[in-house]
């Protein structure tokens, strides 16, 4: 019966009348779809005000702007709202990924939920922002506390120099990211994120198509999660064994010397790769329903983190923390040793901030193919008189 009537309780309520703009959501919101974009009036309960706040902003939405305040008082939901649609038409533009806006929405909701969304403001003092950090401590590393609070001042910030504010809030002395030494000592704290060649050459020997090709690029050229979803066939050489493909995230361009074990597994994947769901044969790496296997930067829910998950718990060398991005980790430490940061960097895809980097222009393919080939004779064992082909010890 307890199950029936919370059934009952969560169905969706029908329009107060027929003409009514807007619909119910599964939030438990009124809502309506502006431009593509789902916009969120106010809760079930109060048809009224949903509607009066779509009225209000109608104009200004149906335009593709961000509706201005006239009520005389911003809230908490006015700046959490302006800020989450500025920050939409970033990624739809490109600028910026949909993980960073979920990122982002979620702190926002914490906000909310924390502050109340019909909180005024001008109400708000430092003794609200260090409740706010002790909440957001809660279940998260020092990193992820960083990110929450990086989040609410941004759109404190945004609403200040938007006009929805006419004065900087003030977080007080406490409502700071944690230190860089509070940051340092808990990385240190945890444990490497990086394989052992053993570890490499068992994952390689395990792996079946295309995931081992995957393996393949993330330690030959530092490959991580994105980068492999986004790797057109465009960008390959394999007569030559180049790759030249700008990282997804950063757009800084790479140019990789392949491996001839890479080479090979490319060479032999390609007669059975699949098409995307449209039909197209550009992307190297989709999923049997058309998918690329890594959809968005550092995403923890793809197809690619599920099966190198799968792949670490068969060999038994699951830990904490480090998935498929772990190839990335690894390839830049050991070819760290090459003493050779620059051509390191230029296969990473780093930026470079350096002064010396508005002089330099390109890194020469020898040393590109020195640091490769290091990392290679790392992982086979390739240079001491022992060879271990892919897949064998």
């Amino acid at each position: 019966m307890a199950k029936s009537t919370n059934a009952a309780a969560a169905q969706k309520p029908k329009k107060p009348y027929p003409s009514f703009p807007l619909f119910p959501h599964a939030t438990k919101r009124w809502a309506k779809k502006i431009r593509g974009k789902l916009v969120y009036f106010g809760p079930w309960d109060d048809w009224e005000g949903a509607l009066a706040r779509y009225e209000e902003q109608a104009g200004a939405l149906h335009a593709g702007r961000t509706p201005r305040v006239s009520t005389g008082v911003t809230t908490v939901a006015d700046v959490v709202n302006a800020f989450l649609s500025a920050k939409k038409s970033r990624v739809e533009s490109g600028e910026v990924s949909q993980r960073f806006w979920d990122e982002l929405h979620d702190v926002a909701e914490r906000l909310v939920d924390h502050l109340g969304r019909d909180r005024a403001v001008d109400d708000l003092a430092p003794a609200d922002f260090v409740d706010l950090r002790r909440k957001f401590a809660q279940g998260v590393g020092l990193i992820g506390l960083s990110k929450r609070i990086q989040g609410v001042r941004s759109a404190f910030k945004y609403a200040y120099e938007s006009d929805l504010i006419d004065r900087p809030v003030k977080f007080g002395p406490d409502f700071k990211k944690p230190s860089a030494k509070s940051l340092r000592s808990e990385k240190q704290s945890k444990p490497a994120k990086v394989f052992s060649a053993d570890e490499v050459r068992s994952l390689l020997a395990a792996a079946t198509e295309p995931l081992r090709t995957m393996i393949l690029l993330g330690i030959n050229g530092g490959f991580g999660n994105h980068d492999v979803g986004k790797l057109p066939w465009s960008s390959f050489d394999t007569d030559a064994g180049w790759i030249d493909f700008p990282r997804p995230k950063t757009a800084v361009p790479r140019r990789i010397p392949l491996w001839p074990e890479t080479i090979t597994a490319l060479e032999a994947w390609k007669d059975n790769c699949r098409l995307t769901k449209d039909g197209s044969g550009a992307l190297v790496f989709v999923t049997r329903w058309g998918q690329p296997y890594a959809k968005e930067a550092g995403s923890y829910d793809s197809t690619l983190s599920k099966e190198f998950a799968k792949l670490t718990k068969k060999l038994g060398i699951t830990r904490k923390g480090r998935g498929f991005y772990g190839l990335r980790h690894t390839f830049e430490t050991v070819a760290g040793d090459t003493a050779d940061q620059v051509a390191v960097n230029a296969i990473m895809g780093h930026v470079d901030m350096s002064m010396a980097a508005n002089y330099r222009h390109g890194v020469s393919d020898d040393r590109l193919r020195a640091v490769v080939d290091a990392v290679r004779g790392w992982v086979f064992c390739v240079g001491d008189g022992v060879t271990h082909a892919p897949g064998r010890d």
